[in-house]
């Protein structure tokens, strides 16, 4: 995948975290540069199971979804000599990443403020955990869906008649994901400064909660509870879900210019003078009328020319593609939001910089598969690198599933 200078060169992640969240976090930090060592379980990643689909080599789609970028070393963390591993190797990092459940990394006398802070005093640590180190639910496993559902993300999805529903990605793991990202940078920022590191967390639970927009902002001015609108937006008309001819259009007229024009282009202008529908708050008053009025005026077009047409004249429009479609889109591909290289396919950098680009460098790591330059790196010599592997310590086996 070819090498060029970008932003994070340099920067060293000693990533203990597993499943979504972490991964998804230290594969957007290798993406950018980061050297980024995964350290699973001898065992590994659970994710390098979760499947099918397989690749020929017996990796996860899953897991390789969001571990590029990565070298990966296998180390036993609950055998002292494994602790020892870890400790030396944390010497050369940057960052520390882990989403154990709280407690953990303590029970392994390897906890921030007990050990590490004054051992490592410009390490950056990381934590992502379910709900918080502190708290009530402090210590509880953290799992997307049940974030989704105790933050009121799935209680305003689904439609009015229909039960709460998850979004359809793992939206709390990816926030998570984002902001522990976030976090990372804005420490290692403010260590140029200081010189010093600090412990940054984020839960999964927290990260929901903040994805609330405008629904709780809407319910701290009224006192009213937000319900399930389906496809409509509390405050926008129209703001909808549309049959055409040839499948599905979504139209977002945010503003009264883009209704007026919405309008002139169905053929109907005079609606944008109509008293029920000539500014957003009568709009939103009257939205069941206004959007009967238009599924009338969509069902008989072309909703892949009419959406291109919409967008065309400043209208927020875009005709609904299925995953397959969106991944083969002119606009999609230009971007290069799709990468190819050899066996590898996956979704593309999304951040653009313009003197040090991102850039998907290499595959994802089998379980192990970079144990001994590793190790060699952290100052282990051959001798001890056998004997590492003699008592199961470390590992380098190649995990292969597929059934």
């Amino acid at each position: 995948m070819g090498d060029v200078k970008r932003a994070l060169t340099g920067v060293r992640v000693v990533d203990l975290t597993r499943i979504l969240a972490g991964p998804f976090c230290t594969q957007m930090l290798g993406d950018h540069g980061a050297d980024v060592i995964k350290i699973e379980s001898l065992d590994g990643d659970e994710t390098r199971r979760w499947g099918p689909p397989f690749s020929r080599d017996g990796m996860s789609a899953y897991f390789q979804g969001v571990n590029r970028n990565k070298r990966s070393l296998a180390l036993d963390l609950s055998n002292p000599a494994g602790q020892s591993v870890l400790l030396r190797m944390l010497r050369d990092a940057d960052v520390l990443i882990e989403n154990f459940k709280a407690g953990q990394m303590e029970k392994w006398g390897l906890g921030y403020d007990a050990t590490l802070r004054d051992r490592f005093p410009s390490l950056i640590y990381a934590q992502i955990t379910g709900y918080g180190s502190d708290g009530p639910l402090a210590g509880r496993p953290g799992f997307d869906a049940i974030a989704q559902v105790m933050s009121g993300l799935a209680s305003i999805n689904g439609t009015p008649d229909g039960p709460p529903v998850r979004v359809g990605t793992p939206i709390s793991d990816l926030a998570a994901a984002f902001y522990a990202t976030n976090a990372i940078l804005m420490a290692l920022y403010e260590r140029v400064q200081s010189g010093i590191g600090q412990k940054v967390e984020v839960s999964l639970l927290d990260c929901s909660v903040s994805l609330l927009h405008p629904h709780a902002a809407n319910y701290f001015m009224t006192g009213e509870a937000p319900g399930r609108i389906g496809n409509a937006h509390p405050n926008i008309a129209p703001y909808e879900m549309f049959q055409t001819a040839n499948g599905f259009i979504f139209i977002a007229g945010g503003n009264d210019r883009q209704f007026q024009k919405l309008v002139a282009l169905l053929g109907r202008a005079d609606l944008a003078t109509d008293p029920r529908f000539s500014n957003n708050a009568v709009r939103k008053a009257n939205d069941t009328v206004l959007t009967s009025v238009l599924a009338t005026l969509l069902i008989e077009k072309d909703g892949v020319v009419l959406a291109d047409q919409l967008l065309e004249n400043g209208v927020p429009a875009g005709s609904v593609l299925e995953i397959p479609e969106a991944l083969n889109h002119p606009q999609v591909r230009f971007r290069d939001m799709v990468v190819e290289d050899g066996n590898y396919r996956g979704i593309g950098v999304p951040v653009k910089l313009s003197r040090t680009p991102g850039q998907p460098k290499f595959s994802p790591p089998h379980l192990g598969e970079h144990a001994h330059s590793i190790l060699t790196e952290a100052g282990y010599g051959d001798t001890e690198i056998k004997e590492l592997f003699r008592l199961k310590v470390a590992g380098n086996t190649v995990v292969s599933e597929v059934t």
